[in-house]
């Protein structure tokens, strides 16, 4: 009871011992994450992205897209049966940074590719207004101008093969010309067309 009052009445030591303790907590429940094969095996099928979607997906992070839109379709069935096959962990292997979150102002877009046609995306990024008139979306005409930097994107691919991502040499050397030219809105549209497209995330449940 003595020790224990000591730890009451020292704010200090009391807030080191709970940093101690959530530290402790966190850590039994996120390293062995780490050394499961389900979490660190890519599912079937997964490859890198090719050199427009992954210039698309730095597009989508910087405008904010994941901000509102989440890539993490949960296992109840309200949302496998609305958006498809719930997201599991080997899907997102080669993602840095990966983009499940909880915010979900806009529609889930895990399983977007394929469900639209290009014309309908651009139409809705150039305004979605126009295709969904109660959208609250802001609008992005300024990709259809944007050209994507194609002495970036070896780069980029190069610093995500050092992580882990297994772009091959050939992958990087034929980088630049991939995206020679290439909007940043044809890079975003490449980039939502293949998220989710895989026949193993096709199957719902």
């Amino acid at each position: 009871m003595k020790n224990h009052d000591i730890v009451e009445k020292n704010i200090g030591l009391m807030l080191v011992l709970v940093v101690v303790a959530i530290s402790f907590g966190g850590l039994v429940q996120i390293v062995p994450q780490f050394f499961l094969k389900e979490t660190t095996t890519p599912i079937e099928g997964l490859k890198p992205l090719p050199a427009i979607a992954l210039e698309g997906r730095d597009v989508y992070i910087r405008e904010g897209c994941h901000v509102c839109h989440t890539q993490m379709v949960r296992p109840l069935r309200a949302e496998v049966e609305r958006y498809g096959h719930y997201s599991v962990a080997g899907e997102s292997v080669y993602e840095h940074p990966f983009l499940w979150g909880s915010k979900r102002t806009g529609p889930d877009l895990a399983r977007v590719g394929g469900r639209y046609s290009d014309k309908w995306h651009k139409a809705h990024l150039y305004n979605p207004r126009n295709v969904v008139p109660k959208s609250n979306m802001p609008s992005f005409p300024w990709l259809f101008d944007a050209v994507v930097d194609e002495e970036l994107t070896p780069k980029k691919m190069a610093a995500l093969r050092k992580v882990g991502v297994p772009y091959t040499d050939e992958d990087i050397a034929g980088a630049s010309e991939a995206v020679k030219g290439v909007t940043e809105i044809d890079a975003l549209v490449a980039y939502l067309q293949q998220l989710g497209t895989l026949p193993v995330l096709q199957q719902k449940r």
